[in-house]
């Protein structure tokens, strides 16, 4: 299979351009030759075939070929709200959640949150958070790349949801009822979980008031990390 690469600028059957940087380091540590064989995307929806038609020492040009309206994506939109990870659970969380079909994912500060991000510091970790996303889709086919939206405080972010026709689950034990047992809207959900420690009382009390309902993935206590993500596969499934 070619390698697949994004390329932020509409791509056009017949054009013949020089890759950006980061995508032409790529080709050149594959070790591609003229002649060789790139799928691109430029995240709208769709993939390109793509041809190496001329490698030098720090430029890589490539010639297009035909455009493949493909989708790759669930059939409806799963945002998810997390309260941030520390360490690098963070980069997982976001890898595998774009590899299972995530639409967005918003990064929260909660009371309880262990990674407390502001400033220059949270922009440098969304960025890379995105960039990450961004390779997750290269290597499993999507189409569309997932916003990573900025840091948010969670009473903020209550309080600037926009009326949607989202439903809104928040995991969790207290009055929760299995997922099963719960339908989502058809144009998909948006889900809030918990950092280490889970949501405060105060927290899953402003939650409920914004119309997010409770839901239980099982008895078990999941780490955060684990929990929005076997949540997403369940949905997942759903589609399939």
């Amino acid at each position: 299979m070619p390698p697949r690469l994004f390329i932020d600028r509409p791509l056009t059957a017949g054009a013949i351009f020089a890759l950006p940087a980061g995508p032409a380091r790529h080709v050149q540590v594959l070790r591609l030759q003229p002649g060789a064989s790139l799928t691109l995307f430029d995240g709208a929806g769709g993939e390109s075939a793509a041809t190496v038609v001329q490698m030098g020492r720090s430029e890589v040009t490539v010639q297009l070929g035909d455009r493949t309206e493909v989708e790759r994506e669930l059939p409806f939109q799963v945002t998810l709200a997390l309260g941030m990870p520390a360490n690098e659970r963070m980069d997982t969380l976001v890898e595998k959640a774009t590899e299972l079909g995530a639409s967005a994912i918003q990064p929260l500060l909660c009371e309880r949150s262990v990674l407390r991000l502001t400033g220059e510091r949270a922009q440098r970790k969304v960025a890379h958070w995105q960039a990450v996303a961004l390779a997750a889709c290269e290597q499993s086919g999507r189409t569309r790349v997932p916003l990573i939206a900025p840091v948010r405080a969670l009473p903020q972010w209550l309080g600037e949801l926009p009326p949607g026709a989202l439903s809104r689950w928040m995991l969790g034990f207290r009055d929760a009822r299995p997922v099963a047992a719960l339908r989502m809207a058809p144009a998909g959900v948006v889900c809030l979980s918990g950092p280490e420690g889970g949501l405060s009382p105060d927290e899953e009390a402003a939650a409920r008031a914004a119309g997010f309902e409770a839901v239980s993935l099982g008895p078990r206590v999941l780490r955060a990390e684990t929990a929005p993500l076997a949540l997403l596969a369940l949905l997942a499934l759903r589609a399939t």
